[in-house]
């Protein structure tokens, strides 16, 4: 887990950029009906907007609520790490998927210009999104960039 600010923004920037590359693919490939080059043409298109976006909601927003939560009722602090990391993670993803769902609905509304469609698409895209973007941060994106991030700043290696 980052150590200090400087190592948490560079840690957010590697998992954001790592969900929401995941999780415009997914969302494009359920919207085209299959995985295909123009999916990922689409999601890669859109991936900037949306990461910019996320990246912002993350940093701002869901970052210092998850953790609150995360450390003032599920965690303490002579609990292990593995424990801190998977409770942080859980309380990242639903804040995220809520408003990156919502984020995607609008999305899907500028394209068609069926403005009055979002609640019932955000509505059917939070489950949706929560199924994937939930076993993906836990078992692939949180290790994988867990591992990338120890790998190139060691610990004690990024100062404050």
């Amino acid at each position: 887990m980052p150590q200090n600010k400087r190592e948490s923004l560079i840690y957010t920037v590697l998992m954001c950029f790592t969900m929401v590359l995941w999780m415009s693919m997914y969302n494009v490939a359920i919207q085209h009906g299959g995985l295909s080059l123009e999916t990922i043409r689409a999601g890669w298109l859109g991936f900037p907007v949306a990461y910019v976006f996320a990246m912002c909601c993350d940093w701002f927003l869901v970052s210092g609520l998850a953790k609150g939560f995360a450390f003032r009722f599920l965690v303490r602090p002579e609990d292990g790490v593995l424990k801190k990391v998977i409770c942080v993670s859980c309380c990242m993803v639903v804040p995220m998927v809520l408003i990156m769902s919502l984020y995607g609905a609008c999305e899907g509304a500028f394209h068609t210009g069926a403005w009055g469609n979002v609640p019932l698409m955000w509505l059917g895209n939070i489950p949706r999104n929560f199924i994937m973007a939930l076993p993906f941060q836990l078992l692939i994106a949180g290790p994988l960039v867990r591992k990338v991030f120890r790998t190139a700043f060691p610990e004690g290696k990024v100062l404050a």
